[in-house]
């Protein structure tokens, strides 16, 4: 917990506390002590981190989470827009791969450690042709 706290407490105080303050609709002086993990009569609450990293796009108090509860922080890549009618055909066939290794996986009325790293690995693909319809459905 210490770790995300100072992390927080890093955020704002490198993200110019005044200006990030305006932005949050806070006294400079109230985020800072908010932010402040050494002072336990201020805490930031949940709105408050949301617009920290919102306005600062400065992660650290998000992978700090996530470390305490092992896990790692990792940016999404975006996906590039294409065109529309290529990115539905392109995530129908990606559907189709899926089904094809489930179908295959199932034919003998089991399915191994192998088989579901393949039909994982096909819906990963299918995530990430709908990633792609999505990116090309907003420039469309």
């Amino acid at each position: 917990m210490e770790q995300f706290l100072r992390a927080c407490h890093d955020a704002v105080k490198d993200a110019e506390p005044k200006r990030l303050a305006g932005q949050m609709g806070l006294p400079h002086v109230s985020l800072l002590q908010r932010s402040n993990p050494d002072n336990d009569a201020h805490k930031l609450t949940i709105n408050h981190l949301y617009q920290i990293l919102l306005h600062t796009q400065d992660m650290r108090p998000l992978a700090a989470l996530a470390a305490e509860f092992g896990f790692n922080l990792v940016a999404k890549e975006g996906a590039e827009a294409v065109n529309l009618s290529a990115a539905v055909l392109h995530m129908h066939a990606e559907v189709a791969d899926v089904t094809k290794a489930v179908t295959v996986a199932m034919a003998d009325g089991r399915v191994s450690q192998v088989e579901k790293a393949m039909i994982r690995r096909e819906i990963g693909g299918v995530r990430e042709s709908l990633d792609q319809l999505e990116a090309s459905v907003q420039v469309a």
